[in-house]
């Protein structure tokens, strides 16, 4: 059963949890439930049960359901808790179960002493499809895969280029927090497909891979920092931009999304004749920061007004102010906070994006933000233009109606709204391109 990185800064960025609730233990609740029945011991799983549930469900009875699942789609290949919700003084956890022939969700229920009240198969929802954005014409580019290698790593990748063009820019995205595919892809949404369509377009070339911790999810189980996370690939796919043929070796980007966008500047330090870096939905404060002000933006859209949410939601609150740490001190490296070692909070939070962004020299700096972006606020947007006050290097543009996947909605809305196909915002391509082309 692979074991789930909570950070809400991608929440996949995208996870639509709520910490209403003591999160982490209920996650934890219901994945040692159902990795008992997975390895056939079922009394143990059984003896989660309230005794009211008992008195309606045996324990073979609960053996034959689990039992009719496997027949049904196969064996498991993952179930993992993925949100949550308080219900009254009862709490609900919805695991997602991918299997050999298909996927199915579950729902557990959760009374006050963590005990199971309810298990549900979850309806299946009708998902929406990606749908190529009017501004993909197919005729002006061509796609080739190839593979991003590093030590011990090899990533798949797509370099997409302009047909019938030499000494065209080169842009290499780079992912926002949690494993990722090479389009970036929450729900139906494809922002780096999006992107890289909309500028090949228009003459600009790039390169999109799989994040490592998708394929290489075992690494991050032990000690790792943005370094191993994000640093190193970024790196080399950059390097591998200036092998594509017919690509201008002096107009090299960056674009990085979220998390990416936050370490844009150390990765700039690392490549110094890169050309610019676009920051795209980029935080300037700390995560532990971010996570609180997220978490507390989705308790409020759930007007919960339950003394026991409002409780375990202050629970979770200083959950997460654990991780604001910069020292070891007496911990480990390995020591879990939130499910991430502290090595990697000690990293993320000794670094100062925004200094790290006014000691770059060459590269331009773009930094876009959305209005309806509810993981990283105008807040953020506001520190970086101030930061960065009287850098002739730096340009910043506000979108109000943008969200953090970069697709234009009329309100701020949460997670739920990325399950809702939208393209990248034809005007911010637009905008990008215009940037790049002004040397």
């Amino acid at each position: 059963m692979k074991k789930s990185i909570l950070i809400a800064l991608t929440l996949l960025f995208f996870t639509t949890a709520s910490f209403a609730q003591n999160v982490i233990s209920l996650f934890n609740g219901a994945n040692n439930f159902f990795q008992l029945l997975e390895d056939g011991k079922f009394t143990e799983a059984y003896g989660n049960f309230d005794e009211t549930v008992k008195t309606k469900l045996s324990e073979e009875q609960l053996k034959k359901l689990w039992s009719d699942v496997h027949i049904s789609l196969g064996k498991s290949k993952s179930l993992e808790a993925i949100q949550s919700k308080t219900q009254g003084d009862f709490f609900s956890v919805t695991v997602a179960g991918e299997f050999e022939r298909g996927t199915q969700n579950f729902i557990l229920g959760f009374n006050k002493t963590q005990k199971i009240v309810g298990l549900f198969l979850a309806p299946k929802p009708v998902t929406a499809k990606y749908l190529a954005p009017s501004y993909a014409d197919t005729t002006l580019y061509t796609e080739k895969s190839a593979y991003l290698t590093t030590p011990g790593h090899q990533l798949a990748t797509v370099i997409t280029t302009p047909k019938n063009l030499k000494n065209f820019p080169v842009v290499v995205f780079v992912h926002g927090s949690g494993p990722s595919d090479m389009d970036e892809t929450v729900g139906p949404n494809k922002p780096f497909k999006d992107l890289a369509a909309g500028l090949a377009a228009q003459g600009i070339g790039s390169v999109r891979y799989v994040k490592r911790t998708m394929i290489y999810a075992q690494e991050f189980n032990k000690v790792f920092t943005v370094k191993e996370e994000v640093t190193d690939d970024a790196v080399a796919a950059l390097a591998m931009a200036k092998t594509i043929p017919g690509a201008d070796l002096k107009n090299i980007y960056l674009f990085g999304h979220s998390l990416g966008g936050m370490l844009a500047p150390r990765i700039a330090s690392q490549v110094p004749d890169l050309s610019g870096i676009i920051l795209a939905a980029a935080p300037a404060r700390k995560l532990t920061e971010l996570l609180i002000e997220q978490n507390k933006y989705l308790f409020d859209k759930m007007s919960d007004t339950a003394k026991t949410a409002k409780v375990q939601f202050d629970m979770a609150i200083t959950e997460i102010a654990k991780a604001n740490v910069t020292q070891l001190g007496t911990m480990k490296p390995d020591s879990s906070i939130l499910g991430i070692p502290a090595s990697y909070w000690i990293d993320i939070n000794n670094y100062d994006q925004v200094a790290a962004a006014k000691k770059l020299t060459k590269p331009r700096i773009f930094i876009i933000q959305g209005g309806n972006d509810f993981q990283v606020a105008q807040k953020d947007y506001d520190l970086w233009k101030a930061g960065l006050a009287g850098n002739p290097n730096a340009e910043f543009k506000f979108y109000p109606e943008l969200n953090h996947l970069l697709s234009q909605q009329v309100e701020k809305g949460t997670g739920v709204q990325y399950q809702a196909f939208s393209s990248v915002s034809a005007t911010l391509i637009n905008d990008i391109v215009a940037w790049i082309k002004i040397k």
